[in-house]
């Protein structure tokens, strides 16, 4: 079995190397066609389009800033214009009769660029888990079960018994108030457990996975949270799952890091400044869009929250709106940064620290090359500190407060997970636009090494001075 993987994986990668040319070509002929049907179909109104398009991507950027950091009148008005915008486009469009030129010329771009994505997409060797030797089933396995989590999950989908039909025992966390889940974790390892698994949201996860690392035990992912952000990250299935339940007695390993902010353990991300301040609010429980909104301006215009501080190795962050830190670097094919974990072993943080203070930096954002009010790197620790003796924390998703200043920390390869065999499987990340690479796969030079193509580091300690934005 092992040697038919191998040879399938050498076959598709075979077939990928192949098609990198081809696909390269594609690009350049599909941008070439959006650049002829612009100029045959709209001459000199070519650069109107162009120009109406970035003007309107500005204004609309713009807009939602002022929505965000006004009250009252002001932000009624931003939000008409972050409306209104797009739509005097297309009527522009339709009155000159080009739209149907800006549709073609786009949905050409939007094709060469994901000819270009996939020509350029690395190889799975770069940015898929290795998985373990294969373990006997544990003899011994201990689930947690929320039942108040997803919307009720664990009933809907049956877990409780599906979990007990492999041997698995079950506790119900329905006491009525707070259940202390590590708690219950450390006690049925001293019972015999031989293995742990969460059936809850990534707060519930990460409590019970520190628990399994310390104690060297296989650790089961059940996707009944409502996000299922850690899951997905792991290639689970959120829309079945008693599918990850099959990990009890089919099962294959993998290693992956934990987070770590101040000792408490975190699967996913911590964040501070805006978000964290929010959460931590009465008023969010009851109305999150509201509570949102009414103190997203003072917070943005520096009026409300402490006034943070980032340091990672020589790096300094001042004064920055929001850091989040999270279990290894999300993805950078979306504007902040903030996508999938393709991996989740690299032994590094992921840091993104935001600083917009006008609409004129919101604006700016829009250059994916160097956006101002930005800050992303990696890095093995980051200190956080703030101009009052405790702050604010959301460690997945839950409300903490925490004496500054706040260490974080990655701990690489601290926990052993247990996936089923059969699962979905986690999305390739995509590559960063090189048009110079695109032009060697197209037009390869006989003379060049035939070298193989540069692997996308996302998480190289050494660079992470240079990341920043």
């Amino acid at each position: 079995m092992a040697h038919a993987v191998g040879d399938s994986k050498q076959r598709h990668g075979g077939s990928r190397s192949r098609a990198r040319p081809w696909l390269a070509r594609l690009c350049f002929l599909l941008a070439a066609c959006a650049v002829t049907i612009l100029g045959t179909f709209a001459g000199l109104a070519s650069f109107v389009i162009l120009a109406l398009g970035l003007a309107s991507a500005a204004v609309s950027v713009a807009a939602a800033f002022w929505f965000l950091a006004d009250h009252g009148v002001r932000r009624y008005l931003a939000c008409g214009l972050f409306v209104l915008s797009p739509l005097a486009v297309i009527t522009a469009f339709v009155f000159t009769r080009l739209l149907w030129v800006a549709l073609a010329s786009g949905a050409a771009w939007l094709l060469a660029a994901l000819s270009a994505r996939a020509a350029l997409a690395p190889d799975p060797a770069e940015w898929q888990m290795p998985e373990l030797p294969a373990e006997p089933p544990a003899a011994h396995p201990f689930l947690i079960m929320n039942p108040r989590s997803g919307g009720g999950k664990v009933a809907k989908f049956d877990l409780k018994r599906k979990a007990e039909d492999f041997g698995a025992k079950v506790f119900l966390m329905d006491s009525p108030g707070r259940v202390d889940v590590a708690r219950v974790a450390h006690q049925a390892v001293a019972d015999g457990a031989d293995l742990l698994g969460v059936a809850g949201g990534d707060g519930t996860q990460a409590l019970v996975a520190a628990v399994a690392a310390e104690y060297g035990i296989p650790f089961v992912v059940v996707t009944a949270g409502t996000r299922n952000h850690f899951a997905l990250d792991l290639g689970l299935d959120r829309d079945d799952p008693a599918a990850g339940l099959s990990a009890l007695n089919d099962g294959v390993d993998v290693r992956v890091d934990l987070g770590s902010v101040d000792g408490r353990t975190f699967v996913n991300n911590a964040s501070f400044g805006a978000y964290a301040e929010v959460v931590q609010t009465q008023a969010y429980r009851d109305d999150k869009v509201g509570s949102v909104l009414e103190l997203l301006p003072d917070l943005i215009r520096g009026n409300r929250g402490a006034k943070l501080t980032a340091r990672a190795g020589d790096v300094v962050i001042s004064a920055p709106q929001a850091v989040l830190v999270a279990n290894n670097p999300y993805g950078t094919d979306d504007l902040a940064g903030l996508n999938r974990r393709s991996r989740l072993d690299r032994g590094q943080l992921g840091i993104i620290a935001v600083k917009v203070g006008s609409a004129r930096q919101a604006i700016a954002l829009l250059r994916r090359s160097r956006p101002t009010g930005l800050t992303s790197l990696t890095a093995p620790a980051v200190t956080i500190d703030s101009d009052t003796a405790a702050l604010p924390v959301g460690i997945d998703g839950e409300a903490v407060t925490m004496p500054t200043p706040v260490q974080c920390s990655i701990r690489s390869k601290a926990l052993r997970v247990r996936l089923p065999r059969n699962r979905p499987g986690v999305q390739p990340p995509a590559a960063p636009m090189d048009w110079v690479r695109l032009r060697r796969l197209a037009l390869p030079s006989p003379s060049r090494d035939q070298r193989p193509p540069p692997t996308i580091r996302t998480s190289d300690p050494t660079d992470a001075a240079s990341k920043i934005q």
